[in-house]
């Protein structure tokens, strides 16, 4: 993958649950309820660490809302209402910032922090937060004014283009005098890629009561409401904030908005009052029934996961949270042929659905979190797109044509197939999809795109050409492939072993002829021409234009993971020690061993430097799950390897909070990189820690 250039389950259980610790749910079963995630002045007061930790929040649409805990704008991928005006995936950024001032008579204190070009950080609200923590998936900060307290929440409304933010006076102690809010509304209408120019955004904006409607010539219709509130309409550009992380990443960093109107609420101990803001009509006027519905929506999400099976229903309240964290990466994404179809978002703020992400993603977002049927409609969704025996690496946008450059999508597919039907004995879904799996392996046995074909002397898969990089490793700058992987990558055919395997399995069970057994037993034999002769695991690419790739990387451990291996248990063995000498960290495997001659040990800097760095030492979280997996299948010992796992914990306090990012440096100490919160980091320590419960419990 590569960064862009230039509904669910049981009843919601009682509203008094808290957010933290256990509390009764459905049927009085007690629920571990998402682990605490708070901090206090150490860190919210401290610039530095408030932008460095970032919350996201999603609607289940494809639209979401992010920034940081210290208000401040450090990505152009920051704002409260993101959304795909453009079906499905043509995301803008729609509302930027809701700047919140109090005011007591002539005295004014804001509650938000904004960075500008030159460096000045004003005002700098921040300093006055408290703390701030997560009440399920709703970011919470409380503000403090000499003795004052006011919480302040942002949240979706789930299934909607919906956010709001609102604030609330603590009851005591009495305010001496009068307070107000004064919000100042930051607009604009751009892609979320992208940055604003002064004037490139002219919307009408028209005031009517306690709502603002603002439209413009791309149709984009946004209705603001503050409920008790009084609106003035403005037209004034908020120039040259600084966007940090932008900076860092060597791109276009200075982005500028709107000014469309400012609110004026009174401020009264103990009752909300705030905005809401929508693409879908007017929000609500009831701002505390709209924080309940978001909070019943999380509820049932961690009830589902935690009920769907026994190693959940003790689950630890990291795990939890974890499921939660996994929402959000699930969205809608209908089809003439699948009305309810539904996808996976990669990873936000700037992936879309990846095949290759998705299906190594379904069994931990969906199996693990007790939605079985989402898992068939993702399922379903993507075998309407199956093209010559491929599934897309990326799926098109309105218009757009699908793009099938990926050699390990199409046969992560089928592990997600076998996933679906040993949870649910779907046998009835097993059948209709049949055929179409019958068709890729054959598609796969006499050739399709990129070079992907058995090779018929050895039963083996290679995969590739020159100039298109077709495996997980697939960062290219311009004409340059980083890694290419041109010949038989030891993933792809660790994934085509175990793909013909579930396919004699699936025969079997509906009583189908097993035309897959014996080339199953050909790839088998000659998979090890793999081993290398020093010990020290599988090469990773074997009959490549240059011969055998010796680099020690992190792709080897699925010939041990996957539920079929092709190697024999001397050889598992020396495949999980190479990787935990040279690749294990807390956070997961690094995709390059240390000491060979392209490691980095740090990510960062342009578009170049990035991506060539990209999968060249970075550690992937990822594969921590698949690795975990592997020790136990050797070792035997499911709870050793369980604790492995335990160390991601700490990521769920580190850039985005409650959630788990992409990459981390390959050195320690492993600072978090890339995207702040990534789909299969989420489900591969989630379902890795429930298949790990269930053998070490025998469940």
């Amino acid at each position: 993958m590569k960064e862009p250039e230039a509904n669910r389950g049981e009843a919601a259980p009682p509203k008094a649950w808290a957010d933290a610790g256990a509390a009764d749910g459905p049927r009085g079963r007690a629920i571990p309820l998402p682990s605490p995630i708070r901090f206090t002045r150490a860190i919210c007061g401290d610039l530095a660490q408030a932008e460095r930790r970032e919350w996201w929040l999603a609607n289940g649409l494809g639209g979401y809302a992010g920034g940081t805990v210290a208000g401040s704008l450090t990505r152009r991928y920051h704002g409260l209402l993101i959304a795909p005006v453009a079906s499905p995936l043509g995301r803008r950024l729609i509302l930027a910032k809701a700047d919140a001032t109090v005011v007591a008579d002539a005295r004014s204190w804001p509650l938000f922090t904004n960075r500008w070009k030159g460096g000045v950080v004003s005002p700098a609200g921040h300093i006055r937060i408290g703390s701030f923590h997560l009440d399920y998936s709703t970011p919470v900060w409380t503000y403090e004014l000499g003795d004052q307290r006011i919480e302040a929440r942002i949240w979706m409304e789930p299934g909607a283009h919906t956010v709001y933010a609102a604030w609330r006076l603590s009851p005591r102690p009495q305010p001496e005098h009068a307070l107000s809010l004064r919000v100042t509304l930051l607009a604009n209408d751009r892609d979320h890629h992208g940055t604003m120019a002064v004037g490139g955004f002219a919307p009408e904006i028209a005031v009517e009561g306690e709502r603002l409607s603002l439209t413009d010539q791309a149709g984009v219709a946004l209705s603001i409401r503050a409920p008790g509130g009084s609106i003035v309409p403005k037209r004034e550009w908020y120039r040259d904030f600084a966007l940090a992380l932008e900076a860092e990443r060597g791109l276009d960093a200075i982005d500028n908005h709107l000014c469309v109107g400012e609110v004026t609420l009174p401020l009264l101990p103990g009752q909300w009052c705030g905005i809401g803001a929508s693409l879908n009509g007017d929000p609500a006027a009831d701002l505390e029934a709209a924080l309940g519905r978001r909070l019943d929506h999380d509820r049932r999400v961690v009830s589902s996961a935690i009920a769907s099976s026994p190693a959940m229903r003790d689950a630890p309240p990291w795990i939890a949270r974890l499921a939660l964290a996994a929402d959000a990466f699930i969205f809608a994404r209908p089809l003439a042929s699948v009305p309810d179809g539904q996808s996976v978002i990669a990873g936000y703020p700037w992936f879309g659905d990846w095949g290759r992400d998705t299906m190594i993603s379904l069994p931990g977002m969906t199996l693990a979190t007790g939605r079985p049927q989402v898992a068939h409609r993702i399922l379903a969704t993507f075998a309407s797109f199956v093209s010559q025996g491929m599934l897309p690496n990326v799926f098109p946008g309105a218009g757009d044509r699908a793009e099938y450059n990926t050699a390990d999508a199409s046969l992560w597919f089928f592990e997600a197939w076998r996933a679906y039907f040993e949870a649910t004995k779907d046998v009835a879904a097993l059948r209709a999809v049949f055929p179409v799996l019958s068709d890729m392996i054959d598609w796969h046995e006499k050739g399709t795109r990129y070079g992907i074909a058995v090779d018929r002397a050895d039963g083996l898969l290679k995969a590739g050409v020159a100039g298109v990089q077709v495996t997980w490793m697939d960062a290219k700058v311009g004409d340059w492939v980083v890694t290419p992987r041109i010949g038989k990558p030891v993933e792809i055919n660790a994934l085509w072993y175990n793909a013909l395997r579930i396919m004699s399995t699936f025969a079997a069970t509906l009583g189908a002829p097993d035309r897959f057994s014996a080339a199953a037993e050909a790839a088998k034999r000659s998979f090890a021409r793999f081993l290398r002769a020093d010990g020290e695991g599988l090469y990773d690419v074997i009959d490549g234009p240059n011969g055998d790739d010796a680099s020690i990387r992190p792709n080897q451990i699925f010939a041990v993971s996957l539920p079929h291996s092709p190697l024999a248990a001397a050889d598992q063995a020396d495949v999980v020690q190479a990787c935990r000498r040279h690749l294990l960290t807390a956070y997961g495997l690094r995709s390059l061993a240390p000491g060979s001659p392209a490691y980095h040990a740090h990510y960062g800097g342009g578009v170049l430097e990035r991506d060539g760095g990209y999968h060249q030492g970075p550690v992937w979280p990822w594969l921590l799950g698949p690795f975990c997996l592997a020790s136990y299948r050797v070792t035997g010992d499911a709870r050793a390897a369980q604790d492995l796992l335990v160390g991601m914990r700490d990521a769920l306090e580190d850039q985005g909070v409650g959630t788990i990012g992409e990459i981390f440096d390959g050195d320690p100490p492993h600072q978090p990189r890339g995207a702040p919160a990534q789909a299969w980091s989420v489900a591969c320590t989630l379902d890795a820690w429930r298949l790990l419960r269930q053998a070490g419990h025998g469940i």
